[in-house]
C-alpha cells in the first residue's frame, strides 16, 4: 500500500488549503484513514480522520470547524480542506491508512501505512 499526499504550500494567515491524498493497492475502501501533523520539534498529533464509508469524521479541537475531511472511494483519494490558516499550523501533513479495523484511532501507532508528508507553511 502505497500513499502520497499533495496540496501544501505556502499560505498568507487566515488563507486555506486543500490536501489530497492518493492511496494505491490494498483494499481503500475498507481503510480508515486520517490526516496527522508535525512541526519541527513536536510530536505527530492527529488532526482529522474517516471511517471507511465516509459517514463518521473526526477532527482535533484545534481544527473543528475549519476544516473538511472527506474521501472519495471511487477514486481511492482522501481530502482536507483547511481555512483560516494560522501560523501555528505550519508542519508537515501527513496522511495515514489503518487496514486492521474501521475505527479512526488519535495516536499514530495503529495506522501501518503513511504517505511522505506535504508541508505546509503559513505566514505573511
Amino acid at each position: 500500500v502505497q500513499l502520497q499526499a499533495s496540496g501544501g504550500g505556502l499560505v498568507q494567515p487566515g488563507g486555506s488549503l486543500k490536501l489530497s491524498c492518493s492511496v494505491s493497492g490494498g483494499t481503500f475502501s475498507s481503510y480508515p484513514m486520517a490526516w496527522f501533523r508535525q512541526a519541527p520539534g513536536s510530536d505527530r498529533e492527529f488532526v482529522s480522520g474517516i471511517t471507511p464509508s465516509g459517514g463518521n469524521t473526526y477532527y482535533s479541537d484545534s481544527f473543528l470547524g475549519r476544516s473538511t475531511i472527506a474521501r472519495d472511494n471511487a477514486k481511492n483519494m482522501v481530502y482536507l480542506q483547511m481555512r483560516n490558516l494560522k501560523p501555528e499550523d505550519t508542519a508537515i501533513y501527513y496522511c495515514a491508512a489503518r487496514s486492521d479495523g474501521a475505527g479512526v484511532f488519535t495516536g499514530p501507532r495503529p495506522y501501518a501505512y503513511w504517505g511522505q508528508g506535504t508541508l505546509v507553511t503559513v505566514s505573511s
